[in-house]
């Protein structure tokens, strides 16, 4: 039994929400951190925010293009695990949806961490930076009100 952690949290997967910004990029340095210390796994949720996901909708931007900087970003993040033996898994979510009213950033985060049943959440508290690609900053004060897990705000 591990005695540094006897009587503390039980942590076998870390989600982290990141939508391709450095501090998000900074958030996933955390949750591999948090995963390396009590040898959990990492999951990396991309989430796509309101501006390019009615543009995908609308065809004003090519999802191949979004997919390849969603698979760059993701494998920046599985070289960063793989050096301090993380594993890491990958999803992505609309944070936003032009059919369901409910749907923003914070509630997609929250679905993911009940879906794959995360232990631990680290969100980053972003500066509101007007980049229609960083989708987070709108969703740290909803995580870090409504989530039944424990959360890292970064």
């Amino acid at each position: 039994m591990d005695t540094a952690h006897s009587g503390s949290l039980d942590v076998d997967l870390v989600l982290a929400p990141v939508d391709g910004s450095e501090e998000s990029a900074l958030a996933v340095e955390y949750a591999v951190s948090i995963a390396a210390e009590y040898d959990a796994s990492v999951h990396a949720v991309y989430l796509l925010g309101e501006e390019v996901v009615r543009a995908i909708e609308d065809g004003t931007i090519d999802e191949e293009h979004v997919v390849g900087d969603h698979e760059a970003f993701m494998d920046r993040v599985a070289d960063y695990a793989a050096e301090r033996d993380v594993h890491v898994s990958h999803s992505t979510a609309f944070g936003f949806s032009t059919r369901v009213k409910s749907r923003h950033p914070g509630s997609a985060i929250l679905d993911t961490a009940e879906e794959i049943e995360a232990d631990f959440v680290v969100v980053p508290r972003e500066p509101v930076s007007g980049d229609p690609g960083e989708v987070l900053e709108k969703a740290a004060e909803y995580v870090l009100l409504y989530a039944s897990q424990p959360v890292l705000s970064v």
